[in-house]
Order: C-alpha cells, then structure tokens, then sequence
C-alpha cells in the first residue's frame, strides 16, 4: 500500500511540473506550484525508499527474502525487517488444509493466508461406490533449515502455489490410493481407522504403489463328514477387480516417490477422514442393513431370553430338588439317630438285665452256699453232739423264736370241730405249725 501511495506521489509530482510548464493558465493547476510538485516527488520517492527498505515480520509467519543482488535470507522472527527493495515470500508456520462436504444452502468458507478451504469431492471406492469425504490436513513447513526452506520457498515462489500445486495434489492422490485399497463395506464395518494411517502414511512418507489383482466372488463349497463329501454349486464363478500395496521383494512398501511433500521439508501435523457421505444408493443399503442387524440383534435377545429362563426353569427345579433332599435326608437322619438311639438304649438294656441277672445269680449262689454252709454246720454239730450247755442255749433260742412267732401268728376266730374222736388238738396243732413255717420261710 505505501509503494503503491509513493508511486502515485511521484507521478502525480512529474506530471503536475510537466503540465505546468506546457499550459500557462491558472486553474486546477495554478494550486500545483513547483515547491509542491517538488514535495509530491520527493514524498513518493520516500514513501518508496521506506517501503522498499523495510517490512513487518508477522508472527507465525516464516519469510524468504531475495534480493536484488541474488542473495536470499530466512527470517523466522516478527517486527520491522530490512529487505533492501528485495522480494519477501512469506509461508506461514502451519497451515489448515480441509476438504468441507456441502450441504443444501451451505457455503464455503474463505480461505485466507495460512487457512485454505475446498468443497469436498466424490471417490470411488473399489467395490464401486461412490462417496464425498471431507479431511481435515495441517502442513507445517520447516524452519530448523535454511537451506531447504529458501529452496521450497524458490521453487514454489508463493505459499498458494506451494499448497495449489504441490500439497492438493499429493492430498488428492492419498485419498483415491486408499480409496482403492478398501471396500465401501470395508470402511463402515471397522476399517475407518485403517483408512486414516494409510491416508496419513502417504502424505508423510510417500504413495503407495498399488497393483490390482482378482478376488473370486463365488466358489464351490464342499459340505459334508468323513464319509460323504457333496459339492454344492453356488453359480457361476465370477471374478472381482481389487487392489493391493505393492511390496518389494524385502517385503517393505514399494512407493512413488517422485513427488511428495518431504522434498520440500514440509511436516504433516494432522491428517484424518472427517465425514464420509456415500451416495444415495449405499444409503439405503445401510439402512437395509440396520434393519437387519437390528432385527437380527432383537431375535439374538429373544433367544437369549428363553435360554435363560429355560436356565432359570431348570435351576428352580434344582433348587426345589435340593429343598426336597434336604428336607428328607434330615428326616432320614432323624429316624436313623431315633433308630441308633433305640438300639443303644435296648443294648443298654441288655446289658443292664444281664448284669442283673447275673447278680441275682450270684446272689442266687451265694444263699445256696450260705444254706449248704449252715448245713453242713448242723450236720457236724449233730454228729459231734451238742454240750449240755449248748444244747440249753439252743432250745432256748428255739423256744423264744417259736413264742416270737406265736406271739405274731394270726389265726381263725373260729374254726369248725369235724372229728369227735378226741383228735382236734392235733388239727390245731397242724395249723399252728403250718403258719410258722410260713412265716419263717417268709422272713428268710
């Protein structure tokens, strides 16, 4: 703008001297005096001396100055930098490159220094569909060397050129190579990701060299055991167009390195897929194909439902079986600890009658060996014969038991005579005796 309004200056400054040495007459250039057109000229020619001289550095904005005595310079730092009436290129630090996919009513928004935008386009996937993609790439150039940025700087003289005709392109390239590489179907059922690091790989190190080759469609399938094989036929064999990374015979990545974006030390910061808008035909596949998975989803949930309440059929039987056992086995057990308990007792029992019965035995014994005692004692006295003395103290004794047992004996308060013989006294007698031995077997 300052060169522009110092070469105004100086022509309007030349011209007015001229004029008014040609036309005499006052007027509009009656006002133009010589000390003012003198002014003019020198003002333009200091306006263009300062803006020849000087520029201001902006920030974030790397500059290549060449000048007029063919020496170019770098200068990475803002403020007023001297270019000596040299050229300035300047390329900013990053740069925002987007592909923007359009809506009905939409508009693109400007691109301006350091931000460049573009409507997205259609690609072809290698399944044939079609589809816009919208990218989002940042370019940073390289300030670390002098040498190579004052080269890219020359070669490409602008930063529009630099990103028209080298960045676009390459950008354009990535996206149909990986386009190629996968399918439509591919892309939504999980390789979206694969997508971004075959399109970023590219930018950063170089196109892949892609070689196509066919995929059979249909086959033969062979079903059946060990013993049957059938071979179904499931049509006619078909062959599908694809393409793949070309590989070198190490095995690494053949690529097209004839241009790419590392020749002139540019540095991808960002490069990823945005959004994809498939056609209209791929639209209704997908919604079929949700439909289907959806339906498919809800029947799985269904199924899995009855299984488990099949599940939980089968466990509350368990559970009822095992309540079941339960309740037996402790009825079971309690019979069998009540029988245990019986047979314990009744051996207890056993044992204590025979104890019992053995005591009883003994006791049975020892009478009769007291009673074989006393007898054999009786025996002897008889036999030996008893002293006068002795023989006093024993029918006294005898005589006090016999009066003990009168004494006690109860008899009938009446009794009938049956004989007129003069034998009752001997019937009493016999009854009297009778009742003794009882009592003295009584008592013993």
């Amino acid at each position: 703008m300052l060169t522009f309004l110092g070469i105004l200056l100086i022509i309007i400054g030349v011209l007015t001297l001229i004029l008014k040495s040609i036309i005499k007459k006052d007027g509009f250039l009656g006002w133009f005096t010589t000390n003012r057109s003198i002014q003019f000229t020198l003002l333009g020619i200091l306006l263009s001396i300062i803006t020849g001289m000087f520029f201001y550095a902006d920030a974030g904005t790397a500059y290549a100055v060449q000048y007029v005595s063919g020496g170019d310079k770098m200068i990475t730092t803002q403020g007023l930098k001297l270019k000596w009436w040299g050229r300035i290129i300047p390329l900013s630090y990053e740069t925002s490159i987007k592909d923007i996919i359009l809506k009905d009513g939409d508009e693109l928004p400007k691109s301006s220094q350091g931000i460049y935008n573009r409507k997205a386009q259609k690609w072809e996937f290698s399944d044939a569909i079609k589809a816009e993609i919208s990218t989002s790439v940042i370019v940073g150039v390289n300030i670390n060397d002098e040498k190579v940025f004052l080269n890219m700087a020359d070669r490409n003289r602008s930063e529009s050129k630099l990103i028209y005709g080298r960045v676009l392109p390459n950008i354009d390239a990535a996206i149909k190579n990986t386009c190629k590489l996968m399918d439509a179907q591919d892309y939504i059922s999980g390789q979206a990701s694969d997508f971004d690091r075959y399109f970023r790989d590219q930018l950063e190190n170089g196109m892949y060299q892609v070689e196509q080759y066919y995929e059979s469609e249909n086959t033969n399938e062979i079903v059946g055991d060990t013993t049957t094989i059938r071979k179904i036929n499931v049509g006619k064999s078909s062959k599908q167009k694809k393409f793949r990374i070309k590989r070198k015979s190490d095995g690494s990545i053949a690529r097209d390195n004839s241009n790419t974006l590392k020749q002139y030390g540019l540095k991808i910061y960002q490069a990823q897929v945005t959004g994809i808008d498939w056609e209209e035909s791929f639209d209704e596949r997908l919604d079929l194909q949700k439909n289907e998975v959806a339906q498919t989803q809800l029947e799985k949930q269904q199924a899995e439902r009855e299984y488990y309440r099949a599940k939980k059929e089968v466990a509350k039987g368990e559970s009822e079986k095992a309540k079941e056992r339960a309740r037996l086995e402790k009825i079971q057990i309690q019979q069998t600890i009540e029988a245990e308990t019986q047979a314990k007792v009744a051996g207890f029992n056993l044992i204590k009658e025979k104890k019992q019965y053995e005591v009883e035995q003994f006791k049975a014994k020892s009478k009769k060996v007291a009673a074989d005692a006393q007898y054999y004692e009786n025996a002897k006295l008889v036999s030996a014969g008893l002293t006068p003395q002795e023989r006093a103290e024993w029918e006294y004794k005898t005589a006090v038991g016999v009066a003990k047992e009168i004494k006690d004996l109860q008899l009938p308060s009446t009794y009938i005579e049956g004989s007129k013989d003069g034998n009752s006294g001997n019937l009493l007698q016999s009854l009297i005796g009778a009742e003794l031995a009882k009592k003295m077997m009584e008592k013993k």
